[in-house]
């Protein structure tokens, strides 16, 4: 059965109901809502995050610079618990206009300063500590070109399938088929790299694999969006699924995607994280 037309009105009205899971703190407008300061700790590094794909990308970031020996990578996280709009904290605003996790504050030098957007944030520890991407031009444009595919495609997996397919009130044929086709689309572009090289930039693990795997894994283990794996015939990309596994099985991987977890089994969740110590006793595995 098609979906019932909608008219749009001359004139869009913010009062409308839009139902779905984040109903209650979605607005149309920018800005703090609470007067909030940030938690800060002792580390040259502060992120207010959540382990979100897009925050899981900073965290196995930082994990994977001090597993390389860059002891200056090190950090503390603090959760930002966006289903309760703590997003929305003055702190939070002043560190991320857009009012969106990742949020870093670099205080490494004499002038602390904030990097928003997990794509920036990745290309700034990239840059700062020379590693994870290359410095041949060439190579690195290509490490470069995968990191921002990604930053274009997350909306179409998350935003666009993810909503409409997990989190929206109601579901809609049209919406679903669309961000479908989109992220089968996707998948296939990532799959078809794949089978010519071992990592998406190349040869070497980098940032274009860290920006990408967080997004893509999930998929692969059938633990993001229901049953989208089965929808979406995930099983059917292979090379996807050899570079999630071994991606998976890095020990800064595993480590970085529990911090700021705020779900599953309590040993599976590092909801605050100071230092290093902090994963003692945790459960780090995570095969599929």
């Amino acid at each position: 059965m098609a979906d019932p037309t909608y008219t749009p009105p001359k004139v869009w009205n913010p009062d409308t109901v839009s139902g779905g899971r984040f109903a209650g703190i979605n607005r149309p407008t920018a800005g703090a809502r609470e007067d909030k300061a940030l938690p800060e700790g002792d580390n040259p590094f502060q992120l207010y995050s959540l382990a979100t794909p897009n925050g899981v990308k900073v965290t196995v970031m930082l994990e994977e610079l001090l597993d390389a020996g860059h002891a200056g990578a090190e950090y503390d996280a603090f959760t930002i618990n966006i289903g309760e709009g703590q997003q929305f904290t003055s702190g939070f605003v002043a560190a991320n206009p857009n009012s969106k996790i990742p949020a870093l504050i670099d205080k490494s030098g004499p002038v602390p300063f904030r990097v928003f957007e997990s794509g920036a944030i990745l290309v700034h520890l990239a840059e700062k500590f020379r590693a994870f991407l290359p410095a041949d031009p060439a190579a690195r444009a290509e490490v470069l070109s995968w990191v921002f595919w990604q930053v274009g495609t997350g909306p179409f997996i998350g935003g666009g399938f993810g909503h409409f397919y997990a989190y929206a009130p109601e579901k809609y044929e049209y919406p679903i088929n669309r961000y479908a086709m989109e992220v089968k689309r996707i998948f296939d572009v990532a799959d078809q790299r794949l089978a010519d090289s071992r990592f998406l930039g190349g040869d070497d693990y980098t940032i274009a694999d860290i920006a990408n795997w967080p997004w893509l894994a999930p998929f692969v283990a059938g633990q993001i969006y229901n049953d989208a794996k089965t929808f979406l015939a995930i099983d059917a990309y292979k090379n996807v699924a050899r570079w999630a596994r071994e991606i998976a099985a890095r020990p800064a991987v595993k480590r970085g995607r529990i911090v700021n977890k705020t779900w599953g089994e309590d040993d599976t969740q590092l909801r605050e994280r100071r230092g290093p110590g902090d994963f003692d006793g945790k459960n780090l595995d995570w095969t599929f």
